[in-house]
């Protein structure tokens, strides 16, 4: 259903049961995949200069909800699920089941996997890596300009299973290892191992996540977070998990 306010190119590619709400813009250079909700107030596949006109392809099954923007050249599958007032650049590409909370800026020529979590108010610096399974918490910012303002950019890569907890600032080209924990309130601006807890301004390594336990006072180890946290994962992934 397209709400009579919303305005939606002839040369848009629209699937199967999409539902586009009031006032929202549906540009030229767009595909959206079936069952899709756009809701009110988007703009979708806005033109930019720098998109070597590519489409911005949204995969089936999504959820972007209202006032939010995506630039076209950008790549998301299936399952993509937005908060409000979200923004993507150009030059995402992304897996399924990506999470983008409220307020979020994606700041384009990234790549990012399936089933990861950004939560709000999240900044994603270009050039910015980021894996599969991968949890960002609000106010968390992946910088990418080793001496602002230069035409120099080092992106982040944050490996799968990660965590990078709230307000947590990951300085250019440094590299977080699978399953490391980044404290809240951190500034990290060198390499992260995996599997460690890193904490503080500059961040310095703590010791091994499983030193940490689960508050429920079962005294278990509270990482790998996969071992006890399944919630909106389907069984296929779960299945993976225990596998590793």
């Amino acid at each position: 259903m397209i709400d009579k306010t919303a305005i939606v190119s002839l040369k848009a590619q629209i699937g199967n049961n999409v539902t586009i709400g009031p006032f929202s813009i549906i540009y030229d250079n767009v595909e959206i995949g079936d069952n899709t909700e756009i809701a009110s107030y988007c703009e979708i596949g806005v033109p930019s200069e720098l998109s070597n006109q590519k489409k911005l392809r949204i995969g089936e099954n999504s959820i972007i909800r209202s006032h939010s923007v995506f630039y076209e050249s950008s790549t998301f599958g299936n399952k993509l699920i937005t908060g409000h007032r979200v923004t993507v650049r150009e030059h995402t590409n992304a897996g399924e089941n990506l999470q983008i909370g409220t307020l979020t800026d994606i700041q384009g020529d990234c790549n990012i996997g399936n089933f990861v979590r950004l939560h709000s108010n999240v900044h994603i610096g270009k050039m910015s890596q980021i894996s599969d399974f991968v949890w960002i918490y609000p106010y968390c910012v992946l910088t990418n300009d080793p001496h602002p303002p230069s035409e120099t950019l080092k992106g982040v890569c944050i490996n799968r299973f990660a965590v990078i907890a709230t307000m947590s600032v990951i300085l250019p080209g440094v590299v977080i290892g699978e399953g490391a924990l980044i404290g809240a309130h951190s500034m990290v601006n060198k390499n992260a191992e995996a599997n460690m807890i890193y904490s503080g301004n500059p961040a310095t390594k703590i010791g091994p996540t499983s030193r940490i336990k689960l508050s429920d006072g079962s005294r278990k180890a509270a990482y790998p977070w996969i071992n006890h946290f399944m919630r909106g994962y389907p069984k296929e992934v779960l299945n993976q998990w225990k596998l590793i």
